[in-house]
């Protein structure tokens, strides 16, 4: 497995388990970045509890999984978007309207695009689920 994108790799890794009806989720390696998104998802419903666990090196996540994912995965290229531009990404990555969020780095941290656009930061896409 290539480390080269460590969000990516947990967020398939989710997704396979998710998808085969698992309950839960051994993730890692941990970063900012990974645990922003995974404390997103769980804030809109997509996961259940996650819990940190310190192995002494990059410490590993287990997620708790509810069966609501139908898709996750990463934005490649990182795309940078304008606070008026964030309809096109909406309909590029997502089924329908108003369904699924897609999260995104702002200079206020990360967060999903339904709050970027609310509080009228650009910034750059990272991820999405529905």
């Amino acid at each position: 497995m290539s480390m080269n994108d460590p969000l990516a790799s947990v967020l398939s890794k989710i997704h396979n388990c998710d998808n085969v009806g698992k309950k839960e989720c051994i993730v890692k390696p941990v970063s900012k970045t990974v645990k922003a998104v995974l404390d997103i998802m769980q804030d809109n419903g997509y996961l259940g509890e996650s819990k940190l666990i310190e192995d002494g090196k990059s410490n590993i996540i287990q997620v708790n999984l509810l069966g609501r994912i139908n898709k996750c995965g990463v934005i490649k290229p990182r795309f940078s978007f304008k606070k008026e531009d964030i309809e096109k990404y909406e309909k590029r990555y997502l089924p329908a309207k108003d369904f699924g969020i897609i999260i995104v780095s702002t200079p206020k941290g990360i967060m999903t695009h339904l709050e970027s656009k609310e509080k009228g930061y650009g910034g750059r896409l990272i991820s999405y689920v529905y």
